[in-house]
């Protein structure tokens, strides 16, 4: 897979918003926990971090749709993955959340 540095620089960073915006939506979703389903969808609405996993994702998206007009979806699709990796370890470390050895088949 012979990636031009632009292309792998931006892989990268989509591979980390994806990540990092999967712990912000973990975030917001510790700020309601325990709420009714009512309560904490209104809830959200006073919570930054929610706001913030919003634009990352935004911010992915776009990144995602220009990578894919310079790369194949064979090329690029691995890194989603790699989020798939990134993000229990981060949990673990961050939100002190065990990761088994039955999550790794």
């Amino acid at each position: 897979m012979n990636l031009a540095p632009s292309n792998l620089i931006g892989l990268v960073v989509f591979t980390f918003l994806l990540a990092a915006g999967q712990l912000l939506f973990k975030t917001a979703g510790l700020a309601v926990r325990g709420l009714p389903a009512r309560d904490a969808f209104l809830a959200l609405a006073h919570v930054p971090a929610f706001y913030a996993a919003i634009l990352l994702y935004a911010a992915s998206t776009f990144l995602w749709v220009w990578l894919l007009s310079r790369v194949t979806l064979m090329q690029a699709y691995p890194w989603v993955s790699l989020g798939m990796i990134i993000v229990p370890l981060l949990s673990a470390l961050i939100f002190g959340e065990r990761v088994t050895a039955i999550y790794w088949p």
